[in-house]
């Protein structure tokens, strides 16, 4: 039972958001996937799960969003080949005036038919991953993973990219277990619009990063498991960086990425899990298009910091 709850954990299927801080403003997952050795047997395991999601309130407060995922691996002695698959997309109906000159008294709201309805997107993202674990002995091990995806409300059209990197494991006991990575990084991201007063190449933003990650698991029970991961990544090269007047330097565009995540059985195949996520971009992307556009030499940016708490029914298959 202990093997199987590690998987489900950290599947990066998309779970219901119970509740967030600017949720859009930052990619939509953490870039890290913590990856713990097989066990020493010779037989191949194949692993899949998958888990859906929705949120629905109506009357007063007018919300729908829906959520859903797959994740599956295959596992021998020597190698791990992981894929992942999420999506969310989620709107919101609020009430606004409609102001009308030939019903009462102008700039003023005299009956309900001057209030309307305004429907707007506010979750949109896609994203996949695959990652490729070579391991060369019990405890060290090499990878390289590639993902990509989109986020628009957050201001990515397309966003991705790849990491490569050394993995160690540091401490290995019945009850847990801390894994520490170091890599690079590579992140690529696509804007839909072109800002005002753009830098060169102002659609897109190319980041190469050192890469810097901590994951410990801990076994409360037979059922029930606690994983944490902290990633840090920190750029290498200048960036030109849309609504950033200035080039920003080596290790300026720093990325931390946190996330705790709790699974427990219910019954045979199914899990529940409850995680929390934060993530923190000092040179965040700028703002999606509002109505008025921006003037020129003005471009907001997304908040630096970005939580996310979610909880999902998961079903295993394999």
């Amino acid at each position: 039972m202990r093997d199987r709850i590690k998987p489900l954990l950290w599947a990066a299927a998309v779970s219901v958001p119970l509740c967030s801080s600017t949720a859009h403003a930052q990619a939509p997952d953490p870039k890290f996937v913590y990856i713990a050795p097989p066990p020493e047997v010779e037989k191949v395991i194949w692993k899949a799960s998958a888990q859906a999601g929705l949120i629905l309130a109506t009357g007063n407060a007018n919300t729908v969003t829906i959520s859903g995922g797959a994740a599956a691996s295959r596992v021998d002695s020597k190698n791990k080949l992981a894929l992942d698959v999420n999506a969310a997309y989620g709107q919101a109906t609020s009430y606004v005036a409609q102001d009308r000159p030939d019903v009462g008294v102008v700039g003023k709201i005299d009956g309900p038919e001057e209030i309307g309805t305004d429907t707007k997107t506010n979750t949109q993202m896609w994203n996949v991953k695959l990652r490729y674990d070579r391991f060369f002995s019990k405890n060290n091990l090499g990878y390289i993973s590639l993902a990509i995806g989109g986020n628009e409300p957050a201001g990515k059209q397309v966003y991705g990219g790849a990491q490569v990197g050394y993995s160690r494991q540091l401490v290995k006991t019945d009850r847990n277990e801390l894994l520490a990575e170091v890599g690079y990084d590579f992140t690529f991201e696509l804007y839909p619009t072109v800002v005002p007063n753009p830098p060169p190449d102002p659609d897109r933003l190319m980041i190469h990063s050192l890469r810097v990650f901590v994951g410990h698991s801990l076994t409360l029970s037979k059922e029930t498991a606690l994983i944490t991961g902290l990633e840090g990544l920190f750029n290498v090269n200048p960036l030109n960086a849309p609504g950033v007047p200035e080039e920003v330097s080596p290790f300026r565009d720093t990325r931390v990425n946190f996330k705790t995540a709790l699974s427990t059985t219910i019954y045979k195949n199914l899990s529940f899990r409850f995680s929390f996520t934060a993530r923190f971009d000092n040179v965040p992307a700028p703002r999606p298009a509002l109505a008025l556009p921006y003037a020129a030499g003005f471009t907001p940016l997304a908040e630096k910091l970005d939580t996310l708490s979610e909880a999902a029914l998961v079903v295993n298959f394999l």
